[in-house]
């Protein structure tokens, strides 16, 4: 048994948002998928950063030999932020932030948004 009863099985999620084949459901309200509106918005940021073991291991090894400070080319990404979904259709607008961590997580949530962009307009 699926977690929505009464109608047919998600075909996509995102956050707390289920898409099926005829409609939209949110903790909002239920809406026909035809004719909705979907935004995504990446509200995150990735930056490049030297990691703490780098430079804790360029200090130990810069007394031992020069090479330790090779290690100050070191670069770590990090990902921070949430991506923001809205959906808007017949008597529903619902707003959902998911937190993401990897530059992965972002293009999933974009191709996830895009499918229930195709649901809609085939509905």
């Amino acid at each position: 048994m699926h977690p929505y009863p009464g109608s047919a099985p998600p075909l996509v999620t995102i956050g707390d948002i289920a898409c099926t084949q005829d409609e939209v459901i949110t903790p909002s309200g239920r809406a026909p998928i035809a004719n909705t509106t979907w935004t995504f918005t990446d509200m995150s940021r990735t930056t490049r950063e030297i990691p703490v073991w780098a430079i804790v291991c360029a200090i130990v090894f810069f007394f031992l030999c020069l090479l330790g400070l090779l290690l100050l080319l070191v670069r770590e990404e990090r990902t921070q932020g949430t991506v923001q979904v809205t959906v808007q259709g017949q008597g529903l607008l619902h707003v959902t932030q998911i937190p993401v961590f990897a530059p992965a997580a972002v293009m999933d949530l974009g191709a996830r948004v895009n499918y229930a962009r195709n649901l809609a307009f085939r509905g």
